[in-house]
């Protein structure tokens, strides 16, 4: 019977990637998961050993540095399964928990970026009130919110998503476990589902963006105050960078989850092109954006690798970024 519902405890993951392309995707695939892990890594444990670092603008790099790592874990070896020894199936329990963490993350990502565009804005604009505003308190209270507040998001997708019947097929014709692909794939024709996704991806996107987009634009004013050339490049050197990666994770994940809310299918490949480049390349590039530039996280590196001791007037200030 065609169109009996059935009841689904396992997906077929079928990773559209064209066979000449598959040695590629798989290296490179496999060299993002690398330098996320070590680049991340590094920055975690440098930020733990050394006492100068914990302080708040050190606290959401080292947030976003565990964000990012298991996002990638999250999916970059089950997708290397999924090339590498054809291991497609995934029970139904462990997929939704992929889809879970996919979106939390992806939220609770964008919301710490506005964060710490918000706390380079503060320490740009109000040098001195920034030791008064900005407090290992209020860092560890915005941190939590933003879990909070992903955790509120997701919760509807996690319902929607129980609710979903599958009668025609229980292949995913993707890398990993997508919401979208369950709903183009089941037998549940309510429009609320896509609606959902494009309603809550505007409205996260385009909040986070206006606050990035705000803070950075006030550092640009502050910045064309600074007398100095040289501190002038610096800055615009900083902002691009990070505008870079603010534009590398907002724009493919906007256009994938917008454009099917709204009737337009993307193509398998598309879509899958579309959700590397948004979750897996600014968790490979973050830990040189936020941190490798940073004179003090660069310091701590470079005297964890000599074993020399840092010495307490190393580390002050809080623009060096």
């Amino acid at each position: 019977m065609p169109n009996a519902t059935v009841t689904v405890s396992e997906f077929v993951l079928h990773c559209a990637i064209d066979k000449d392309k598959m040695t590629f995707t798989i290296v490179a695939l496999a060299l993002i998961y690398v330098v996320t892990l070590l680049g991340n890594l590094l920055v975690i444990v440098v930020i733990i050993i050394n006492p100068h670092l914990h302080s708040p603008m050190f606290f959401y790099i080292g947030t976003l540095a565990v964000f990012d790592m298991v996002n990638s874990s999250n999916l970059i070896p089950r997708m290397l399964a999924v090339l590498l020894s054809n291991a497609t199936t995934v029970p139904y329990g462990p997929c939704l928990l992929q889809l879970s963490v996919v979106y939390h993350l992806g939220v609770a990502n964008g919301l710490l970026l506005s964060a710490m565009a918000y706390d380079r804005y503060v320490a740009v604009v109000y040098p001195l009130r920034y030791p008064s505003l900005v407090t290992k308190k209020t860092v560890c209270i915005s941190i939590f919110l933003v879990n909070i507040i992903s955790a509120a998001i997701l919760t509807p997708y996690m319902v929607f998503a129980t609710e979903l019947s599958f009668c025609r097929t229980n292949i995913l014709p993707y890398c990993f476990c997508d919401f979208v692909t369950m709903v183009h794939i089941s037998c549940t024709e309510d429009p609320r589902h896509l609606t959902l996704l494009s309603s809550t991806t505007i409205a996260t996107g385009v909040g986070e963006l206006a606050i990035i987009l705000f803070s950075y634009s006030r550092i640009v004013v502050a910045a064309l105050k600074i007398s100095s050339a040289d501190g002038k490049k610096k800055v615009f050197s900083t902002l691009l960078t990070h505008l870079l990666v603010v534009c590398l994770f907002y724009l493919p994940l906007m256009i994938s989850y917008i454009l099917p809310g709204i009737g337009v299918q993307l193509s398998a490949e598309a879509y899958n092109v579309l959700v590397i480049i948004a979750i897996m390349v600014p968790p490979m590039m973050n830990p040189i954006i936020y941190s490798f530039r940073n004179k003090e996280i660069k310091g701590s590196i470079y005297r964890l690798w000599t074993r020399k001791r840092t010495t307490p007037d190393t580390f002050h200030g809080w623009s060096r970024m």
